[in-house]
């Protein structure tokens, strides 16, 4: 479809440097939003939007595995209030960020 896209190296860190934006990805990836959808649709099988956020997603997790506060990973994560960050990963993960923060500091306890 796009030998360009084809190319780049879709990971983590990518998305990162793309704060998680769309508009910013396909600036990035030199074709505009539609095609980079129309890119994705095809060898994905998703949106370019729900990619980023898987990524968003797991990034998130490993601050809070990592025992980073709720509010730092928030803001890490681009998040502009900490309770929106808590609402998308308590619908995401089934858990609030706090729940996860002590499982976690209760494992490194026993570790």
């Amino acid at each position: 479809m796009n030998k360009e896209l084809d190319q780049i190296k879709w990971g983590p860190e990518l998305a990162r440097d793309v704060n998680w934006s769309v508009r910013l990805l396909a600036k990035k990836c030199g074709v505009s939003v539609r095609i980079l959808e129309l890119y994705f649709h095809k060898t994905r099988g998703i949106t370019p939007k729900a990619w980023l956020s898987e990524h968003r997603q797991k990034q998130a997790l490993e601050l809070l595995a990592l025992g980073i506060s709720v509010k730092e990973a928030a803001l890490e994560l681009g998040y502009k209030h900490a309770h929106h960050f808590s609402r998308t990963i308590k619908r995401l993960s089934g858990r609030c960020p706090t729940q996860i923060l002590s499982q976690n500091s209760k494992l490194r306890v026993l570790v």
